[in-house]
């Protein structure tokens, strides 16, 4: 028995030592982190989950920009992911896969401004050894929805596979994250940008303790990840914190990715209306009764704000607050105002489809969408809100076969790409172009693959989103039966993201990435068979929103009603004309 005691001793010491080592010195505490199995690999990823690098964002300081996490005493358990921020569900599909994948997965607190590293193993025993790249992991959801601990974005694979550090945070979204109120000097708006902004000055401080090389950042993102990366850019004040960009699906000059101060506030004092709150006679009396106010409330009313009913809904995105963003994102990219560094982005072939089954009439998952011609003109009208009708006619011109106008099948593809090309492709493309005229680098793909996991119907085709699997090498793991020709191309993307995050170079060997040029605008296939160069992606589509339609718009008397809604892309040149002219 005594031999026994003495094993269990040594046990219990052999364990604490264990755990002693995954115990990490901030600079506002310690925390401990735990191993991660990654499945099909003889190493782990040592994790931390849930490390505070701001104070909980309650009572004074909703809506307002967000302050350092204060000391703690003893060892902080890192082991669990964090209350998601606060935000709706989308319950249009329940139980579908599909939709649940992107709901949080943890509850669901204004208590969320928390952060996560996976390093490998050998880099956390090693520390002292030569730092290694950290790649930055910004979420998308529309600055509405969306969190860091969703499976999808689980970085073990990518940390190990690629031997760097990843890295993702909690940011707020909606009202909660970008209300902007005039006259008021605490909530200016853009608090959702500020808190990646103090995540990213946490790491600067503290990533070398877990192996991450600090002079050595790449921010990459998503959708609305991706035009937060964008801001980045465009802000002068996150510039000494990362080192290159990466672009998934979502650029800063998008239509969705900012709004002018105005409209902000317009939308700021209509959802106080909604919730009851007083516009007058001073600031301070609104400040308080919203908050008041249950999240739940104000996330609830949120969508209200906006009159017009449209495909695309982002009720609180970013806006010019005079110190994040010093003016709308399309004049700061157009007068070269912006971090020239390296960047890789792209966008998946069917950007546009996502979105129709979510407010396009005739629309859903549970039919084929085979739209006839008068659902295509609502389709286009709510794709297109606050355009001129003749804007809108022209839209549906250009993207109508003409050889097969009544075909349905037709009808619903066209819609597709005129969604997907007006908010995604052709604004990204545009700010490629501008950032490389005025003295940036970048590398252009295509990510064409359709997913064999891919729950929704087949015509939607390689949806928006669709790539961020494959980024974070979830093929991988061979429970969700991913084919072997995924787990490659899923394999061959990581090589490419981490190699660019070294390097600035995405090329692997064997395939060279040639840089996007103006002369020849080329870009890299991303699929399971042989990647190809192409040159001019969205050419002929991308002129029509670039050139044709900001001048039919001008000519017809209509442009002063778009410029209040799209100044941020459509059309870039008209709008700094205009500026110019309001003096």
């Amino acid at each position: 028995s005594v031999w026994y005691i003495f094993f269990l001793v040594l046990l219990f010491l052999h364990l604490a030592a264990g755990q002693d080592e995954l115990i990490v010195s901030t600079d506002k505490g310690k925390v401990r982190g735990m191993r991660l199995p990654v499945p099909g690999g003889s190493e782990n990823v040592v994790t931390f989950l849930g490390i505070p690098y701001a104070k909980p964002p309650l009572d004074l300081l909703r809506f307002r920009r967000p302050e350092p996490a204060e000391v703690w005493n003893g060892i902080r358990d890192a082991t669990r992911y964090s209350n998601s921020c606060f935000q709706d569900q989308d319950t249009l599909y329940p139980g579908f896969p599909g939709a649940e994948m992107w709901n949080p997965n943890t509850r669901i607190s204004e208590d969320c401004l928390y952060l996560n590293v996976w390093t490998p193993s050998t880099v956390f025993q090693n520390r002292a050894k030569p730092l290694v790249p950290v790649m930055v992991w910004i979420y998308g959801g529309g600055f509405s929805t969306g969190t860091a601990s969703l499976d999808v974005y689980d970085g073990r694979f990518l940390s190990h596979l690629q031997h760097v550090v990843v890295v993702s945070m909690n940011y707020r979204v909606g009202a909660l994250g970008f209300l902007s109120l005039p006259e008021s000097k605490s909530i200016k708006g853009n608090a959702g940008l500020f808190d990646q902004r103090l995540a990213l000055s946490w790491m600067s401080r503290n990533i070398d303790a877990f192996g991450g090389d600090p002079s050595s950042v790449t921010l990459f993102g998503e959708s609305a990840g991706a035009g937060s990366v964008g801001h980045h850019l465009l802000s002068q004040g996150s510039h000494g914190l990362f080192t290159r960009a990466i672009l998934q699906s979502g650029s800063p000059n998008a239509v969705w990715a900012a709004v002018e101060p105005a409209q902000a506030w317009n939308r700021a004092l209509t959802l106080a209306q909604l919730l009851n709150c007083p516009l007058g006679p001073s600031a301070d009396e609104m400040e308080a009764c919203l908050r008041a106010v249950e999240p739940e409330k104000i996330v609830s009313l949120q969508f209200d704000v906006i009159s017009d009913p449209m495909i695309i809904s982002v009720p609180f995105p970013p806006t010019v607050d005079g110190e994040f963003l010093v003016d709308m994102p399309s004049v700061l990219i157009q007068s070269g105002r912006f971090l020239k560094t390296e960047l890789l982005l792209g966008l998946n072939r069917d950007e546009g489809t996502y979105f129709l089954v979510y407010g396009a009439p005739g629309f859903g998952i549970h039919n084929q969408s085979l739209i006839n011609r008068d659902q295509f003109f609502t389709g286009v009208s709510l794709g297109l809100p606050g355009f001129s009708d003749i804007a809108r006619e022209a839209a549906a011109f250009q993207y109508t076969d003409w050889t097969d106008e009544l075909s349905k099948p037709k009808n619903r593809e066209a819609l597709g790409w005129l969604v997907g090309d007006c908010y995604f492709s052709c604004p990204l493309l545009d700010f490629a172009r501008r950032y490389v005229e005025n003295g940036g680098s970048a590398r252009l793909f295509l990510f064409n693959h359709r997913s064999s996991f891919n729950p929704w119907p087949r015509w939607m085709g390689v949806m928006h989103g669709d790539e961020i699997p494959f980024v974070f090498g979830i093929p991988l793991n061979q429970t969700f039966g991913f084919s072997k020709e995924e787990e490659a191309l899923s394999r061959r993307i990581m090589e490419h993201w981490s190699n660019f995050a070294r390097s600035g170079d995405p090329s692997v060997e064997g395939a060279d990435w040639p840089p996007f040029t103006l002369e020849h605008q080329q870009y890299v296939t991303l699929n399971t068979g042989l990647s190809q160069t192409l040159r001019m992606l969205r050419a002929q589509q991308c002129k029509f929103w670039d050139s044709f339609l900001p001048k039919l718009q001008y000519v017809t008397g209509e442009s002063g009603r778009v410029f209040q809604r799209h100044c941020n892309y459509l059309h870039l040149d008209l709008c700094i004309w205009q500026k110019l002219l309001k003096g």
